[in-house]
């Protein structure tokens, strides 16, 4: 039985990750900002017993090492990790004010980045895991009013491939989902803040997108499973694309 830590969970493919593992009769750890939303979603499910939430304010990074050792705690190991919590401020490069930039750098590179530090002393010991960056097409240069999460995301694809260089000798791999443009709660209040209803975004979203769609929160979720699972036992330093044809 598998034991898998999400940094995230709670919302967006993120959610849909954690069912499919509960389906899957994984146990899962996952965080958020929001014990009512934590709650709310374990009483949903009624697998108490296979899940643990910790509030983790993603902002810092002092409950991530308690994250962890209580993951152990419960489940005695971590076979894998997601990391797809992150945030997405509109700003470019002459536009973004030092609150946006730390708060992308923080939630998106910081924490994860010390995530990793900590579940990476068990796999060692373990022998074997799996880490699973959630990354963006935009991780080669952006679209220009997205620089500071561009910077981010690219900056993971070289932490996934240093990953993958040096820890295969633990059994410890590493690969970088590419998800592109999708219709997750974040997305959708996004746009609602800029004047645009969910059904004008996918109609936008149609005319962009070469597959001719935007995508939905259940589409990366095969992919994720698939490097979680013994079927990828030798893949590692790989970058899968999942984005609708999407190239920015």
């Amino acid at each position: 039985m598998k034991t898998v830590m999400i940094l995230g969970g709670t919302k967006g493919v993120g959610k849909e990750i954690l069912k499919s593992c509960l389906a899957k009769d994984y146990n899962v750890a996952f965080c958020g900002r929001s014990v009512e939303e934590g709650d709310e979603l374990m009483k949903s499910l009624q697998a108490d017993d296979k899940l643990y939430f910790h509030q983790v304010d993603l902002n810092t990074t002092d409950e991530v090492e308690n994250f962890v050792n209580n993951t152990i705690e419960k489940f005695s190991q971590i076979d894998a990790l997601v990391l797809y919590a992150g945030v997405t401020p509109v700003a470019s490069l002459t536009e973004t004010e030092e609150d946006v930039y730390d708060t992308v750098f923080n939630i998106n590179l910081k924490t994860p980045y010390f995530v990793i530090k900590h579940v990476m002393k068990h796999m060692k010991k373990a022998g074997q895991g799996s880490i699973i960056f959630f990354g963006s097409a935009h991780m080669d240069y952006g679209q220009k009013d997205r620089t500071a999460y561009a910077l981010t995301k690219g900056t993971l694809y070289t932490l996934s491939t240093h990953i993958a260089h040096h820890y295969a000798e633990y059994g410890i791999r590493s690969n970088y989902v590419v998800m592109g443009w999708t219709s997750t709660e974040g997305e959708l209040e996004l746009r609602k803040e800029e004047g645009i209803s969910a059904d004008e975004l996918k109609r936008k979203a149609a005319e962009e997108l070469p597959m001719g769609r935007m995508l939905n929160p259940k589409d990366p979720v095969p992919a994720v499973m698939h490097f979680i699972s013994d079927d990828s036992a030798m893949t590692t330093g790989s970058i899968m694309r999942i984005t609708a044809g999407e190239f920015i």
